[in-house]
């Protein structure tokens, strides 16, 4: 029956005295006044045990020890008998007998067949098999010692024999025990004991190790994301190429290139024993312009070889060639029907135009550079500098150009915008050199202007021979001052002015200094040499000279000499 519906007839409260000794236990009828469920147990109790319900269980033993699984512990249908005297005690629900002794007694149980034996302080109880009834139904076995002794031994419900089983919690409705009561000593058999925390020097190195092991694979990801790839890509590709016409404007550089480049021919000249290499132009009627120096070993009985820019390859021969101005006229066997190149103005070149150099230097053939006219009338004199050559020095009033000119570049055209020739490419100021070896461009070169070529190569076509025009008279190749000075006395019985010649006939006398020219100031003789040379025969020019520290003009016509002289007249 239930609490609720037992009878309350022959039970009373305990009055729990104090134990002397060993304590007696007294029957269950004589039993003193036990606490009403809602009080707290006296403190000689030790711990309590109650239901959901909150009312405390009886039949706790004393001492603070574990109570006995089963129903007779559990359920609250029965009051604790007190533990001042012996004897036994029955229970109404369950019909379960006691027979306790002090400190030694047996308890037996005729429904579940369990006896316990306890001995005085520090013995064990036996459990049969297990205690029955109650929730668990008489599945559950406890192994705890009764006053804080070792557990006990032998069978221990189905965990096996004593020893061998794994202890198994409190019942599901067990409540706390007061304030006497606390888990199991660590150590104790199936309790854990206390969680060990981990050393500083453990987690330092785990800590090092987990970075190591990021860091090596943060560097094979990386090497994984960026290494080369080794093999082929079949798929590859760069897509396909732009598509456009390649034709250009006329007055690019290109298209003057295109338009000039066919009449451009490449020169070897030499014997068996020298060589030399350089370029030309086509002019009208198949012959070739270029320039002295060039074709100046073949006048020795060597040869010439002219391969035009559709690298067809024929011989020439020397028309005309004039030292004193560095040019020469050639006539090649076979044309190919190459077209003539076109003739410009050079009196029209000013500072600043574009001009486009084309030729063979170090024999490549077909070579464009480009630049600007970066001055005029710029004195050159060009030759033989070792003094060993019997041909006199070439004295050119020529157009400087930062366009590249390079060895082989000599005797090609220099042109306009407009493809025209404005000048021919003749010479370049260099660095220095020496006799193994030759410098190369350092953006001063220098051609020969067009009108003066003009004027050569159509007499050397005519005659073979070019006219050389004059003033008549004689330089003092000693003075130092202003202008240009006529000698003051004779020089190899030559007087310092032709009086039947241009100077003489416009009242010009030895020791004049002359400073200008056209309005040009002269800085020297050479300069003043190479703007007669580029002048033709029968052209006027204006001179402005001093005498006797008064400025004086003149207008003068400018002569031909008869025949070359080895020297400037």
């Amino acid at each position: 029956m239930t609490d609720e519906t037992r009878p309350t007839e022959g039970r009373t409260t305990s009055d729990y005295p104090e134990p002397q000794g060993r304590p007696d236990f007294l029957p269950a009828d004589d039993s003193p006044e036990v606490p009403s469920p809602r009080q707290e147990p006296p403190a000689s109790f030790g711990t309590s045990w109650g239901d959901p319900s909150g009312r405390p269980i009886s039949g706790v033993p004393p001492y603070g020890g574990s109570p006995p699984s089963g129903p007779s512990y559990g359920a609250p249908s029965f009051t604790t008998p007190p533990f001042s005297a012996s004897g036994s005690y029955e229970s109404p629900s369950y019909g379960n007998s006691y027979e306790t002794s002090s400190y030694g007694s047996s308890y037996e149980s005729p429904s579940f067949g369990s006896s316990y034996e306890s001995p005085s302080y520090g013995s064990s109880y036996e459990s049969g098999t297990s205690f029955g009834g109650g929730p668990d139904n008489g599945t559950r076995a406890y192994e705890a010692p009764m006053f804080g002794g070792p557990p006990p031994s032998g069978p221990s419900g189905p965990s096996g024999p004593s020893g061998g089983g794994t202890p198994l919690p409190p019942p599901r409705q067990a409540l706390p025990m007061g304030t006497g009561w606390a888990p199991p000593p660590p150590g104790a058999q199936g309790v854990p004991g206390p969680r060990r925390i981990p050393s500083t020097a453990f987690l330092v190195s785990t800590a090092v190790a987990i970075a190591l092991v990021a860091s090596l694979f943060g560097s094979v990801g990386t090497y994984l994301l960026t290494k080369p790839s080794g093999g082929s890509d079949p798929s590859y590709s760069l897509g396909p190429l732009p598509t456009g016409a390649t034709n250009r404007e006329p007055g690019s550089v290109a298209g003057v290139a295109a338009r000039v480049l066919p009449s451009v021919v490449s020169i070897e000249a030499g014997t068996t024993t020298e060589g030399a290499t350089g370029s030309g132009f086509l002019i009208k009627n198949g012959y070739v312009v270029t320039n002295n120096h060039v074709v100046a070993l073949a006048a020795k009985g060597g040869e010439i070889r002219i391969m035009f820019n559709n690298r067809k390859t024929t011989s020439g021969r020397i028309v005309g060639r004039d030292p004193g101005s560095d040019l020469a006229v050639v006539k090649p066997e076979d044309t190919f029907g190459t077209p003539e190149i076109t003739l410009g103005n050079s009196d029209q070149v000013v500072v600043g135009d574009p001009v486009i150099a084309i030729g063979s230097p170090l024999g490549l053939t077909g070579t464009v550079t480009t630049g600007i006219v970066s001055s005029l009338n710029r004195p050159v004199i060009a030759g033989d500098e070792t003094g060993t050559s019997t041909e006199e020095p070439a004295y050119i009033s020529a157009i400087q150009t930062d366009a590249a000119i390079n060895p082989g570049n000599s005797g090609g055209p220099l042109v306009n915008g407009k493809g025209e020739v404005v000048g021919v490419n003749s010479a370049i100021a260099t660095l220095g050199r020496s006799e193994s070896s030759q410098s190369g461009s350092i953006g001063l070169g220098f051609a020969i202007p067009v009108n003066q070529t003009r004027r050569v190569a159509e007499e050397l076509i005519t005659t073979g021979k070019a006219k050389r025009p004059k003033i008549g008279i004689i330089l003092d190749k000693d003075y130092k001052g202003q202008g240009v000075k006529i000698a003051s006395g004779p020089s190899g019985g030559t007087q310092p002015v032709d009086a039947n010649g241009p100077a003489g006939k416009a009242g010009l006398k030895a020791g004049d200094v002359i400073l200008e020219i056209d309005g040009l100031t002269l800085q020297d003789g050479n300069e003043l040499i190479a703007l007669i040379r580029s002048k033709a025969p029968g052209s006027k020019i204006t001179i402005k000279y001093q005498r006797a520290g008064k400025d004086h003009t003149a207008t003068l016509t400018v002569v031909a000499e008869d025949e070359p002289t080895p020297t400037p007249s």
